[in-house]
């Protein structure tokens, strides 16, 4: 076996998972748990950001992070069942990773817009109108929007996770490999001929 996640990835990994899952069953119930839940949350994506830069090898966004092009071509392989084994993310995760890192952080900011409405005169001078109702009055109607805004991001968050649970079960069968174990313990089977390092 070799180590391919660190500390600091799986730490990330798992600790997201629980504040999100936390945070979603918090919602309406506990909103102070909630709101320390979002902004340990919005930590986590600033600290994986950075480890994507500065992080070991398979961390690193310029290690795993491909265009367009190469996350369609994976997805074509995969239908077609000829998707080849990486031992960091693939194409498909990787472009989760973005999604998901991109979607916590939106919601994150809109949670904290709306925990204290005042912070939302800090939006761009170019947002704030187009929150305003017919009669130009924004105070009201920009809270409704951000509040719609942070739950369709928390519905689109919760959407995510669960495609990208079937895309870790589906790499897991197809490649003999338990993916979230490696998850816990950071290893992995060697590369193998065929295998994408």
């Amino acid at each position: 076996m070799i180590r391919v996640w660190d500390p600091v990835v799986r730490s990330f990994h798992w600790g997201l998972a629980a504040c999100f899952a936390l945070a979603w069953l918090t919602a309406d119930e506990v909103q102070a748990a909630h709101e320390w839940l979002g902004y340990t949350a919005a930590a986590l994506v600033a600290l994986r950001v950075v480890w994507g830069f500065v992080g070991s090898r398979y961390a690193r966004f310029a290690q795993f992070l491909r265009g367009p092009g190469a996350v369609v071509a994976y997805l074509r392989a995969m239908v077609a069942g000829r998707e080849r084994r990486h031992i960091g993310h693939n194409p498909a995760g990787a472009a989760m990773i973005v999604a998901l890192l991109v979607a916590m952080a939106g919601t994150a900011l809109t949670g904290w817009l709306m925990a204290e409405p005042s912070r939302q005169a800090l939006l761009p001078a170019i947002v704030t109108p187009a929150f305003a109702d017919d009669h130009g009055q924004g105070k009201g109607r920009s809270e409704d929007m951000i509040e719609e805004i942070h739950e369709t991001l928390a519905n689109l968050m919760l959407a995510l996770v669960v495609l990208h649970l079937g895309g870790v079960a589906l790499a897991s069968v197809r490649h003999r490999e338990n993916l979230a174990r490696s998850m816990v313990t950071g290893l992995k089977r060697p590369a193998e001929p065929g295998d994408i390092d």
